[in-house]
């Protein structure tokens, strides 16, 4: 009797429900303080080409590029999930090329500092089984490679070129044909590319926040300097700003790029109070604590001391 009660016992130890496994792709977190001023960065994502040869139909879309989109999808959710970046996208499939896509922000009138082009270079899928006396076990997996290039959207520069891998399985077994039998396992392709961009979500993230934080003096009115920005950027009351001078803009003869000379500082302003709903909105009333500041307001821009 202890050996026909031994039987079921090893069945249900061995008849499972698919079990999964995938790199971690959890969303990146960038500490700041209360006290830190930092501008949110506006990003935008133009559509990722697939540049694989795959043309399986779970890979397409309308436009023939599902996973593309999906890949896009992906990376502008976790910028977005850190609070430090405003996206838009460029989405339409004539703004997949770099130069397109600024031109395409130029005509809309939305001011980006980066630009985000990327293309899934590499996709797979293979499935494995193992078959024994008593038992059978089956698994999928699924590979993704994903290469990023970050452009300074006024510049057109690429500032960096990040990529990252990813994998993504499932597993079923069967013991004495009892336990599950899986079929195609379609969330494979999302967990593989959630993997890919995971791994270069943290250093494309660092790259857009390294630059300092930057605003400028909207207008004058009765001796009170407005800028750009409010609390939702991590201006508050007291908090003291540094006004630089443009530095005049020279042509490189090395390059034919037009540089600008470094600025100089030459006024210090004082938050008096923040007024608007939200970061795209908002300003602050400030006022003039020591320098000078001209009437060509355009010739400034302001960064914390």
């Amino acid at each position: 009797m202890k050996k026909l009660a031994f039987i079921p016992i090893a069945i249900a130890c061995a008849v499972s429900s698919p079990a999964y496994s995938a790199l971690d792709a959890t969303t990146p977190v960038i500490n700041m303080s209360k006290n830190e001023v930092s501008l949110k960065k506006k990003v935008a994502i133009a559509r990722f080409t697939n540049e694989t040869r795959s043309t399986s139909a779970f890979l397409l879309n309308e436009n023939n590029d599902r996973i593309g989109k999906q890949a896009s999808d992906i990376l502008s959710t976790r910028l977005a999930a850190t609070g430090k970046f405003l996206m838009f996208e460029r989405s339409d499939k004539k703004f997949v090329d770099s130069e397109a896509a600024l031109k395409g922000l130029q005509d809309s009138g939305i001011a980006a500092d980066y630009l985000i082009v990327g293309s899934v270079s590499e996709f797979g899928r293979s499935t494995e089984s193992d078959t024994g006396m008593f038992q059978r076990a089956k698994t999928q997996r699924a590979y993704a490679k994903v290469n990023v290039r970050l452009i300074d959207a006024v510049t057109g520069r690429i500032v960096s070129s990040v990529e990252g891998a990813g994998e993504a399985t499932s597993s079923t077994k069967k013991t004495l044909g009892s336990g599950t039998d899986a079929g195609f396992d379609q969330s494979l392709t999302d967990k593989a590319l959630s993997s890919a961009i995971s791994q270069l979500i943290t250093n494309i993230s660092n790259e857009m926040t390294s630059t300092p934080w930057k605003s400028y003096i909207l207008s004058e009115q009765e001796g009170s300097y407005i800028i750009a920005g409010g609390d939702a950027q991590g201006l508050r009351p007291g908090l003291k700003l540094a006004v630089f001078k443009k530095g005049k803009m020279v042509k490189n003869p090395q390059t034919g790029a037009m540089i600008e000379l470094p600025s100089k500082q030459v006024a210090t302003l004082s938050v008096d109070m923040t007024h608007g709903e939200d970061e795209f909105n908002q300003v602050s009333f400030t006022s003039l604590v020591d320098g000078k500041i001209t009437n060509d307001l355009n010739n400034y821009h302001i960064t914390s001391m």
